[in-house]
């Protein structure tokens, strides 16, 4: 826990001091303006003991468990102050600063530039810090250079902040930091943000505007089927004449009236579903059974398990390079998979080089890697395992490449497939019946 001396500004304009004792500067910012007391210098005095999880870290008190911790608040009697907008805002904003990708990109690439000028980790989170904006991502980096003084490694402050680190991030860390690689794990941890903001940015592209297309047409075609639909039935009926809606109008019109008069049923039967399905997924089997299904699910599953192979791959590389043991190097590498199917496998080959079997027998096995990438593992155990890793990590590096551009062929389709069944059934339920109406076919059969 460290120890801060800090000076705030109360709504009323008076001016308070207090040293207290918390977990980081984050937090203690956190609990003043929660408390409606604007910062204005918070310094940190000391360092000691043992820091808590986030959970613990992040919980903001009331500000008199602040005062209890130490009695020597001074409050300083101003003349009432009546704050500006822009400390207001300062006030309601600073509680919600939020630490977005590209935050965090910036970070890592300053840092690995940092370390490939020979600047020791303290040093380099010290210049970064001086020049990073965001108040939330700098008392974060602050909270880890206070671990890193003490003796911790980086990676273990990150887990405190698992919402604000990726998982995968915090263990290419953590690989880096343990091999002995970190400036490698940082050129990997950029690769891996730049790579998820650009496939995020295309699915959204694609996604977005078919979606709100979809949904903007099934709200249309339920509104002019419990609308628009009646009342040119009733027209029908006030004129006599023999014409009749469509069947498929008929038949959706009669779905949409029963799901409107017993709408908690289906309600009832979609939440009893999800409710099993999330229940089944927590326990160990239906984890592993759906985290199997991730790679095997059409579309995806391939692109989700090279994705993940191939950072186990690069993490096993960093640590063969420094000298690790394959076995030890799977150890370590395998922190970079968070999907139970990949660590099973991992935890086989282990096993497996402890009683003296091949630790690429269980990847071959699984059938979900090709016969190509573990033909070049066992063709590296008898060569060069190091240099088989790089043309390895080289050749899924494509073949994930191949697979994004084809998925962001077929996607388009898919979408814009159910985006046109939803419209035909539309046009056939709602748009025949209104251009009836303004043809005036029906008209002859009433008269006749």
């Amino acid at each position: 826990m460290a120890i801060y001396r800090y000076r705030g500004i109360t709504r009323n304009g008076q001016i308070i001091s207090n040293k207290v004792e918390e977990a980081s500067r984050f937090t203690l910012i956190k609990k003043l303006k929660s408390n409606d007391i604007i910062p204005i210098e918070i310094t940190q005095t000391a360092y000691g003991g043992i820091r808590r999880r986030q959970v613990k870290k992040r919980n903001t008190n009331d500000i008199d468990e602040i005062i209890k911790n130490v009695n020597n608040t001074k409050i300083e009697h101003t003349e009432a102050k009546k704050l500006t907008l822009k400390e207001k805002a300062n006030l309601y904003l600073g509680t919600t600063d939020k630490v977005t990708n590209r935050d965090l990109v910036i970070f890592t690439q300053d840092l690995y530039m940092l370390k490939k000028a020979n600047f020791n980790n303290i040093h380099a989170l010290e210049t970064i810090i001086k020049t990073t904006e965001n108040m939330t991502l700098r008392s974060i980096l602050e909270d880890i250079l206070a671990g890193l003084e003490n003796g911790e490694y980086m990676y273990t402050t990150m887990e405190y902040y698992s919402n604000i680190f990726p998982f995968i991030y915090i263990n290419m860390i953590k690989v880096g930091e343990l091999s002995g690689s970190l400036m490698k794990s940082l050129e990997q941890a950029v690769e891996y943000l730049d790579d998820t903001d650009r496939i995020n940015r295309e699915l959204k592209h694609i996604l977005v505007p078919n979606l709100l297309q979809f949904f903007g047409l099934l709200i249309m075609l339920i509104v002019g089927t419990l609308f628009a639909i009646p009342q040119i039935q009733n027209l029908y009926d006030e004129i006599g004449t023999e014409a009749t809606l469509p069947k498929v109008t008929i038949w959706f019109q009669g779905v949409v009236n029963i799901m409107m008069q017993y709408w908690f049923i289906p309600v009832i039967v979609i939440l009893a579903l999800v409710a099993a399905i999330i229940f089944y997924i927590n326990t160990p089997k239906g984890k592993y059974n759906f985290h199997y299904f991730k790679y095997t699910m059409p579309v995806f599953g391939k692109l989700i398990f090279a994705l993940d192979f191939s950072r186990v791959l690069k993490g096993l590389k960093l640590n063969v390079d420094n000298g690790m043991r394959i076995q030890e190097a799977l150890e370590v590498s395998k922190n970079v998979a968070k999907n139970y199917v990949m660590l099973s496998i991992i935890e086989t080959s282990i096993n497996n080089m402890v009683t003296g079997y091949s630790w690429i027998d269980p990847f071959e096995k699984s059938g979900l890697a090709s016969p190509m990438i573990t033909e070049m593992l066992g063709i590296g155990m008898q060569t060069d395992l190091t240099e088989m890793l790089d043309k390895l990590i080289e050749y899924m590096e494509i073949d994930i490449h191949e697979q994004l551009n084809k998925i962001m062929k077929v996607l388009p389709q898919i979408v814009y497939a159910i985006v046109g069944v939803v419209l035909i059934f539309f046009v056939l339920v709602v748009l025949v019946p209104c251009l009836q109406v303004y043809m005036g076919n029906f008209l002859f059969s009433a008269y006749l």
